[in-house]
This record gives C-alpha cells, structure tokens and sequence, in this order.
C-alpha cells in the first residue's frame, strides 16, 4: 500500500476516547501472563479446537509473534492519534483530522479489529443479537464497527486502483 494520507475525522472527545482504548490495549498486550484472559484468548484464537495439543503446540511457537504484531500495530495507532493538537475541553464535539500514512492503514484495521474482539470479550458478546442497544459498552462497540467498516472501504478503494 502507499504512504498516500488517509484523513480520519473524528471528534475530538472520540480521538481522545479511541487513544484511551489503544493505550489500555498496549497494558493489556504487555501483561506477563495473559494465559487466563477470554479477551487474550479472543485474540489468539485456537486454529485446531478440536486438536488440544496440536492447538497448544501452535499456540506456543506462534503466541509471541502475533502479539507483538499487535503491539506494534497499537503504537502505530498510538503515534498517529498522539499527533492530534491539544484542545481546549469546550472544543470536545469539534472535528479533528487524524492523518494516516497509507502504510499505517492495515495496522489501523487490525488494531479497531482487535479492540472490538477484546470488548466484545469483556461483554460477553458472540455474535450482534446478544448485547443490549441500550448498553454504553454495546454502543462503544458498534462505533468501533462504524469506525473499522469506514477504513475498510477506504482499503478496498485503494486496491481497486
């Protein structure tokens, strides 16, 4: 992909909440011993489920890796959203633009995509007809879907070219 800006404008409130969530994701990523977290399993799903040692074996050669793949894409995020000018708190619903390299953009849909996994984890969701609408959490989830499904056309635009 080319290092061709693409521009995401959020408000400032969303950039500010969005760099909160990505910085929680880099603690969660950098826990010692993960091992017991749904959320962490969500991340680093079973390729084998049916196949307990064939899936640990995996898990145990590939774990590391794929972590800090998604480590690194989370401070890819975290430096394009730190570069947002300061506001002032009565600016809270303006619009800012986030700039992002166009070789920044698969690490932007890889991290939203595993943010909404370890949220969707924490409430328990499986598939969309579980949650409540009426759930700040649901809510914060489906922005993040509103959010990933607009940089995914964004990526499919790039490639049609």
């Amino acid at each position: 992909m080319s290092d061709d800006l693409v521009i995401l404008t959020l408000t400032r409130i969303e950039a500010s909440h969005l760099t909160d969530l990505v910085g929680q994701f880099q603690q969660l990523l950098s826990e010692e011993d993960p091992s017991d977290d749904p959320a962490m399993a969500r991340l680093t799903p079973d390729i084998y489920p049916d196949d307990e040692e064939a899936s640990n074996d995996l898990h145990e050669v590939t774990r590391s890796e794929l972590l800090g793949r998604r480590a690194r894409d989370a401070a890819t995020v975290r430096a394009d959203l730190d570069r947002i000018e300061e506001g002032s708190v009565g600016d809270a619903l303006s619009p800012v633009d986030v700039s992002i390299a166009g070789s920044h953009l698969d690490p932007w849909l890889r991290t939203l995509a595993a943010l909404r996994l370890v949220l969707a984890s924490r409430l328990g969701i499986s598939d969309d007809t579980e949650a409540s609408d009426d759930d700040p959490a649901y809510a914060l989830y489906e922005w993040l879907g509103f959010r990933l499904e607009g940089l995914v056309q964004v990526a499919e635009q790039r490639d049609d070219l």
